[in-house]
């Protein structure tokens, strides 16, 4: 699926392919993870994310590979949209640096069909390395279930190996899979102290 049918998520049902990689005709890898998240919702995601800030909390989210996190002066607390962070990280034996900026997901999706699809949310961002060159693009989106929600992550890489692909399917794996078993909590927590 090409960056520009990713529409195509907002449909029942789901794609041939939800968690693996496959080169795409123009030459990008493009990944796919699908993540179970009972007693999440949409929300709770959108929140984990303006919750996120800083090592403390990257660490908590992944402690054997994430190493530090430090957000631009964009960000405020409870708002990740049009900010950016460097996230530092350990992935598959390999240390990087790379630059994460969010968008609102309304510049590549048609976010008038997310309540018809269950969408609770998606979260769309760009990736650069530190000198800002662009490395690919990500959207997690995000569809409320009767157990919970599920999270299905697309990443479009424009200049990766099978390898740099199959890393980055085990990292999401890993990393969502770990968010999905305390953000139940968390969440709860949290909102009770906030109320």
């Amino acid at each position: 699926m090409l960056f520009e049918e990713a529409n195509q998520l907002l449909e029942n049902g789901y794609t041939p392919l939800e968690t693996g990689y496959y080169l795409l005709s123009n030459g990008q890898m493009h990944v796919a993870v699908l993540t179970r998240m009972p007693g999440s919702k949409g929300k709770m995601v959108d929140w984990w994310f303006g919750y996120l800030d800083g090592t403390e909390t990257y660490r908590m989210w992944e402690p054997k590979s994430h190493l530090t996190l430090e957000w631009d002066e964009q960000w405020q607390p409870g708002s990740y949209i049009g900010a950016s962070y460097i996230a530092e990280g350990e992935f598959g034996g390999l240390v990087n640096k790379i630059r994460i900026h969010f968008h609102d997901p309304s510049e590549c999706l048609d976010t008038s069909r997310f309540e018809e699809a269950g969408m609770g949310t998606a979260i769309y961002a760009n990736a650069y390395d530190l000198e800002k060159v662009p490395h690919g693009r990500i959207i997690h989106f995000v569809r409320d279930t009767d157990f919970g929600c599920e999270m299905r992550s697309r990443f479009w890489l424009f200049h990766a190996t099978e390898s740099e692909a199959t890393r980055l399917m085990q990292h999401c794996i890993k990393e969502m899979g770990r968010l999905a078993d305390f953000l139940p909590g968390l969440y709860m927590q949290k909102n009770v102290e906030i109320n």
